[in-house]
């Protein structure tokens, strides 16, 4: 059997043997999916640097399953975060109810990923998009809490990203008749499509959804939030990326090496979508940032700050240069790394603890050291200071921007980059840095099988840092794929100087040592008797604290911050869609009024149209 087909039917089959174990027992379905997941990898990495296609037709339909270097580069992803996540869920969903129905969505949503990236045809990149799109969503709404604010959004934004879509793919094969994406990329060069930007369009709107670019990101704030960590993880990391693996083969093989850009009106429109969305990514990262910033809940604060570190990627692909989408691409594969190990950090303080909300608990720095030294590592790559990756990232989409002479889009990434200073420390500070409290003084580290893929994650944030040539490398041949020719990692000043490592020996050494003169201090400045004080044990103004007022730090973290941007708080796109909402609703009660199910009713209408008729032909005569 061909290897692409045994891995989708062994994620398939994994996900029907997940269901059907836990009729056994609720024990089984995680190891079922851990297997599954290990198995599914092995083989792909066994087997990926081999040629793997598959052609074959299903009611008349040709379909075509193939990879290639831009597929790998997303592969990597999907199955590196799939396997570690499926290891970490062991022990994050035991004692939880319905893992049955969990893992069955959780393998379905991989194996569809996989099918989505290795589809070389319209009908099956469609038919896993939904799947993907299905399976995520039971997942949103399994434990049953805030269907309609979580589930409904999620459904409702990807239905409109599918229906656009679909639309798409109509009206490419009313155009060249076949479903075939390589046929669809000849056309392209060839002129052959009258209707490329529509299509372009459509395309871009149902990758959007998935990517969470504003206005389309309403939903990612309340799946990310309340979705079990073990598969935010993927959620965050990997699903958005079929957005982004989408946007890349638009924006790129077809605005930027369109047959059609010798053509002065498509490519001043190609241009001007280019530059909407560039703006768009950036506006989404700013926001996002904004609301981070003043969100209570630590999950909460991941989902948007997920939301603006997509905006980035969108900024890099929508540019286009040679190093504007290989700072794209690089910050895809770190936003799926760092944001899967802070997800997983974040479900680890909620396991043990029982809550992600940082007013009610602080000081795990000493009973969470692991998750601790994950959650460090992971917000100074998030926030792009050296000697991490997210340094090499941040770096060569500022230059990329200030070279193609983007110098507004500039401000706005450094504003938002900057902010995000804040709210990863708020993070820091909230969960581990605050005052121990009696009431977190029984908890323990989380288990070693929820520890392990955290840390591995958090290493790799700190080994591509000093050496981005092991990523670079296969982002090189997924750009080649795309249409760019010789491309190296030659481009930044970053490696002009270092080659394929960036040496940032004595930066790290320094913040190496500072780190350990600061643990050796505060370690030995412990041991001398230091008092344990509670959130209460502070100045109050003479004002004597009731006993259920919380006092801690975190509850006006960044006042300042708020009421300067307090007009755009007040202010949400929800709101939009909400009445845009209520007024199809009265419309349709409108229609039901018309549309009585009463067949005299409808007579008298036959009548009264055509009455209308003969008076409009009459006088027309």
């Amino acid at each position: 059997m061909n290897t692409l087909a045994l891995i989708i039917l062994i994620f398939f089959s994994g996900a029907t043997l997940a269901y059907l174990s836990s009729l056994i027992s609720n024990k089984l379905p995680g190891w079922v999916a851990l297997l599954t997941t290990m198995t599914g990898t092995v083989l792909f990495y066994m087997s990926f640097q081999n040629e793997q296609a598959l052609s074959f037709s299903i009611i008349g339909l040709n379909l075509e399953w193939a990879l290639d270097n831009y597929t790998i580069l997303f592969a990597h992803i999907i199955f590196g975060l799939g396997i570690l996540a499926s290891l970490y869920s062991v022990q994050y969903m035991q004692n939880k109810s319905q893992q049955g129905s969990f893992y069955a969505n959780f393998l379905l949503s991989i194996g569809s990923m996989f099918g989505i990236i290795i589809s070389k045809d319209f009908i099956s990149f469609f038919i896993f998009w939904e799947i993907m799109t299905w399976s995520s969503f039971l997942i949103v709404v399994w434990n049953g809490i805030g269907f309609r604010k979580n589930g409904i959004w999620y459904m409702a934004m990807s239905a409109i990203g599918a229906y656009a879509m679909l639309t798409a793919i109509v009206l490419i094969n009313s155009e060249i008749g076949t479903y075939s994406l390589q046929a669809f990329f000849n056309a392209v060069q060839e002129n052959a499509i009258d209707n490329l930007m529509l299509v372009s369009i459509l395309l871009l709107i149902g990758f959007a959804v998935k990517a969470a670019l504003m206005p389309l990101h309403i939903w990612a704030p309340r799946a990310y939030s309340n979705t079990p960590a073990s598969y935010t993880s993927v959620f965050s990391g990997a699903l958005s990326k079929m957005g982004v693996f989408g946007m890349g083969l638009v924006l790129i093989r077809v605005f930027r090496f369109s047959g059609l850009q010798d053509n002065f009106d498509y490519a001043l429109v190609s241009q001007f979508t280019s530059h909407v969305l560039a703006w768009l990514g950036g506006i989404t990262a700013a926001i996002a940032t904004l609301y981070a910033l003043v969100q209570k809940d630590a999950k909460k604060l991941l989902a948007y700050s997920s939301i603006a570190q997509l905006g980035y990627i969108v900024i890099g692909l929508a540019i286009g240069t040679k190093l504007a989408v290989m700072s794209a691409l690089f910050l895809a594969i770190m936003h799926a790394v760092f944001k899967g190990a802070l997800f997983m950090a974040v479900g680890a303080v909620e396991r043990q603890v029982g809550t992600t909300d940082m007013t009610k608990i602080s000081g795990l720095i000493r009973r969470m050291p692991w998750t601790f030294f994950v959650t460090l590592v992971s917000i100074i790559a998030l926030a792009g200071v050296p000697p991490l990756s997210g340094f090499v990232g941040k770096w060569m989409l500022y230059e990329a921007l200030i070279t193609n002479g983007n110098f507004f889009l500039v401000v706005v990434v450094f504003f938002s980059s900057t902010a995000a200073f804040l709210y990863s420390y708020r993070i820091l500070f909230g969960l581990f840095l605050g005052q121990e409290e009696d009431d977190t003084a029984h908890v323990k580290e989380a288990p070693a099988t929820m520890v392990i893929p955290m840390v591995i994650l958090a290493l790799f944030l700190i080994v591509t840092g000093t050496y981005p040539g092991i990523v670079f490398e296969p982002i090189a041949h997924g750009m080649e794929y795309l249409g760019f020719t010789d491309v190296t990692w030659n481009m930044t000043v970053l490696s002009n100087v270092w080659g394929d490592s960036v040496n940032l020996q004595y930066v790290s050494t320094t913040i190496g040592v500072a780190f350990m003169l600061a643990l050796i201090f505060l370690t030995f400045k412990g041991r001398k008797g230091t008092r344990g004080v509670s959130t209460k044990d502070i100045s109050t103004s003479g004002e004597i604290p009731l006993e259920h007022e919380n006092l801690t730090f975190q509850l006006d973290f960044f006042k300042p911050f708020e009421r300067a941007a307090a007009p755009l708080y007040k202010r949400s796109i929800t709101k939009i869609y909400e009445d845009v909402a209520n007024g199809l609703e009265a419309l349709f009660d409108f229609t039901r009024k018309i549309y009585t199910g009463n067949g005299q009713t409808y007579a008298i209408y036959v009548v009264a149209f055509l009455v209308t008729l003969l008076i409009v032909v009459q006088n027309m005569l």
